[in-house]
């Protein structure tokens, strides 16, 4: 019998740079480039997400469905804690959309002007469900962006962020460090 996430065996057939422990990766998610991704402990990716390029995952991380993640050679890093909702894409890399450029990934770069940046999202930064975060962005620790959001430019701390272009609408609370702490206590115990 199968089930829905792919088993130990599998994941480690795949050929991932680091694969953690208690992974749940979708056999319906599609993954190009694995040798360049690493993958921590206790992280659930769903159906029909798309991870391509380098990319690094913390742990105790959720990649709701529908989501992609587009690290390009510059990457994408998920600190620890930290979750996207569903319909969520991120890229690092990007297509020059001015018209001064050729566009789309059947065309050379000789021909091209890429936008391309690491983006970063910090510990307990969590994206709502249809959100876009652009090459070149660092989602400082905390930070919360609400659903449909445009994220082109790199976000403050512990802040609620909405809209598009996302604009801080307020602060967010800390309490999930002590919850975190507390956590990370009992699942020790």
């Amino acid at each position: 019998m199968t089930t829905s996430f792919l088993s130990k065996d599998e994941l480690t057939k795949i050929g991932f740079k680091k694969i953690g422990k208690n992974v749940f990766l979708s056999r319906k998610a599609s993954i190009y480039g694995p040798e360049n991704m690493e993958i921590g402990n206790n992280v659930r990716i769903d159906d029909f997400c798309i991870l391509s390029g380098k990319i690094k995952l913390g742990s105790y991380i959720h990649i709701a469905a529908y989501s992609a993640l587009f690290g390009g050679e510059e990457g994408i890093i998920m600190e620890d804690f930290t979750t996207l909702s569903s319909k969520v894409c991120v890229y690092a890399i990007s297509d020059d959309y001015s018209g001064q450029s050729l566009t789309n990934p059947m065309i050379p770069n000789y021909y091209k002007n890429l936008n391309t940046g690491k983006v970063v999202l910090r510990k307990h930064v969590i994206i709502g469900s249809g959100s876009v975060i652009l090459p070149s962005v660092e989602i400082k620790e905390g930070t919360a962006v609400g659903a449909l959001s445009l994220v082109n430019k790199s976000l403050d701390e512990w802040s609620i962020y909405v809209g598009s272009p996302a604009r801080k609408v307020n602060k967010r609370s800390t309490k999930i460090l002590d919850l975190e702490k507390e956590f990370l206590k009992d699942k020790d115990a």
